[in-house]
């Protein structure tokens, strides 16, 4: 159809003109606004035939068929059931020498596209953590020899493939080559992908609130509060690659956040933690229960505590299972153990705190000395520690590649490191930085004295793992069993921290089971021994005899947070608590 050419213009008379004159000082009339539009309309629907001869034009060595049009583009069923029947479904950590030549099915991530001229495309595919391989999508032509069953791969798929925005989810179907050189940015580097067929099954926005680049870098900046860029940051950039993001626009693209491999590494050796305390407590008698998060009454007599609306009473979130771990041996078992969420409502906003943690917590019977529950909870730590080290060696290096940090001292079976309060602050005294000369033992330690304390049990016995026992009576909670060799005037408990990097990640001991004794600690605390919640707590002591007992608490987060020296506890949790953090 021949293309409309615009008539000729009217040639105005007169009385038209004047007519003209009054309308244009009235303003533009309905039928010249219409022309107007129309007119309009008309420019646009140019243009765009223009562009698109440019398009055609650009693209006329190309059949106006693609060949491979049967090959690339959103995924839909009928193209995803049009792969090959000899093609195997597989992993990219299950690939070997066997699928060299062999026909592949990938569901990935794409993390990367580059094009390399108009004929070839270089694609990154990730699986969960930093499992990536190098794919190529290579333009074959448009003929065909007679009888060949190979697919064509046009240029416009290349094209296509290489403009899939990054983080989109795919599928492909590939050939297993080897590369000429081992492909360095990929884990899976020894072999790559030879791309036939490409769907996307969920695509990316073309813009992502962080890439995949600034997630896997360090966080170092973990305030609550938006920060604004620095001055120079952008020329920064163009020097070192994608600046840092905060943690909390980590926390606000979680997405990416948790897609990132350092924090799935992470999440690896937090799981693999959980797997050896339980392992190690089943194999020396213990049995799991699982204690209540929702409580009548705050736990422990303390005001930091969660309380709620709770139909036609309060309840609250329980600051710990200690009660119910002492309610377990009280009811007839030996030796048990929990692992459940801990909910403390502290105002601290530091590296070291949340208000939710995950709490590995456990209480035994005492047969002879409390120090059995110390050597019990030292034995599971070390537990944990090597079997990271043994079972997590590849996630350990990923980390410490994000988080540099030293190698983890860990005392020889037999010589584990253990000081009374009294000799640690001695140490501190005379040995640690002048601040600390004047300690008392009498007072609980600071994070300072304990980070100081830690670097000189590090160069003195060259461990990071180390306990401090006898607490003063001051530093513990009413239950702690006060020990009745201490002297008076200087009252020490058969309570015990434990300690990784100079950072507590442990607290237990000896707990009181005499209902009597238990009453008089309760109210030399300055606690009402009447109070909702604690009379209960008394009444179980006094339904039936009670042994001798002790446990502790491990704090999940900061074990693996700490065994990695990572900056801040909030990268070993799966969504941070804070005070000013709710979200996601």
């Amino acid at each position: 159809m021949a293309e409309e050419t615009n008539p000729p213009a009217p040639v105005s008379t007169g009385e038209n003109a004047a007519a003209d004159a009054a309308a244009d000082a009235a303003g533009p009339s309905k039928k010249a606004a219409k022309k107007a539009e129309a007119k309009a309309k008309k420019e646009a629907l140019k243009a765009q035939r223009a562009a698109e001869r440019i398009a055609v034009a650009s693209t006329s060595n190309e059949p106006e068929e693609d060949p491979a049009k049967d090959f690339y583009g959103p995924a839909t069923p009928a193209l995803l059931a049009s792969f090959s029947a000899d093609a195997e479904d597989v992993t990219l950590r299950s690939i070997s020498e066997s699928h060299i030549g062999k026909k592949v099915v990938i569901r990935a991530w794409l993390q990367n596209t580059r094009m390399q001229g108009a004929k070839m495309a270089f694609v990154e595919l990730r699986e969960e953590g930093n499992w990536a391989i190098q794919g190529i999508v290579a333009a074959t032509g448009d003929a065909k020899a007679e009888g060949d069953s190979a697919p064509v791969i046009s240029k416009r798929m290349v094209k296509w493939a290489g403009a899939v925005n990054p983080e989109s989810f795919v599928t492909v179907e590939a050939t297993v080559e080897k590369p000429f050189a081992p492909v360095k940015s990929c884990r899976v580097s020894d072999f790559e992908l030879h791309i036939t067929k490409i769907f996307v099954i969920a695509a990316a926005p073309a813009t992502l609130g962080m890439t995949m680049a600034a997630a896997n870098r360090a966080v170092t900046n973990f305030s609550d509060e938006e920060v604004k860029p620095e001055e120079g940051a952008q020329e920064k950039e163009a020097e070192s690659g994608p600046p840092a993001a905060s943690m909390l626009t980590h926390l606000d693209n979680i997405v990416m956040h948790k897609r990132s491999p350092v924090q799935q590494a992470i999440a690896d050796i937090r799981v693999e933690v959980k797997h050896l305390f339980r392992d190690y407590l089943r194999e020396h008698g213990f049995k799991e229960f699982e204690p209540p998060c929702l409580i009548g009454a705050a736990s422990e007599g303390g005001a930091n505590v969660f309380a709620m609306p709770y139909f036609n009473q309060k309840a609250y979130l329980a600051q710990s299972p200690q009660f119910y771990k002492q309610f377990e041996i009280a009811g007839g078992r030996k030796r048990v153990f929990s692992i459940g969420p801990v909910f403390r409502a502290e105002n601290s906003n530091t590296p070291r705190h949340m208000t939710e943690f995950t709490g590995l917590d456990m209480e035994m019977e005492i047969r002879k000395d409390y120090h059995e529950v110390l050597s019990m909870l030292e034995g599971v730590l070390l537990h944990i520690f090597r079997g990271i080290e043994k079972h997590c060696a590849a996630e350990v290096e990923l980390i410490r590649s994000v988080y540099p940090s030293q190698e983890l001292l860990l005392p020889e079976p037999g010589k584990e490191v253990r000081l009374t309060f009294a000799e640690a602050q001695k140490l501190l005294r005379e040995e640690g930085p002048e601040e600390f000369r004047n300690v008392r033992d009498d007072e609980d330690m600071s994070t300072p004295q304990e980070k100081a304390l830690g670097a000189l049990v590090r160069e003195k016995y060259k461990t990071d793992f180390f306990a401090v026992d006898k607490f003063p009576e001051a530093a513990r909670p009413f239950y702690a069993k006060v020990d009745p060799a201490s002297k008076p005037n200087e009252p020490v408990t058969n309570a015990f921290d434990m300690f990784l990097r100079g950072q507590e990640i442990l607290s237990g001991g000896e707990r009181i089971a005499d209902p009597d004794e238990l009453e008089a600690r309760i109210r030399f605390k300055g606690v009402d021994p009447t109070s909702a919640g604690i009379k209960e707590y008394i009444g179980v002591f006094r339904q039936a005899g009670v042994p001798p007992h002790g446990g502790g608490g491990i704090g999940l987060d900061r074990v693996v947070a700490w065994y990695l020296a990572l900056p801040s506890v909030h990268l070993a949790a799966y969504y941070p608590r804070t005070p000013k953090k709710l979200l996601p």
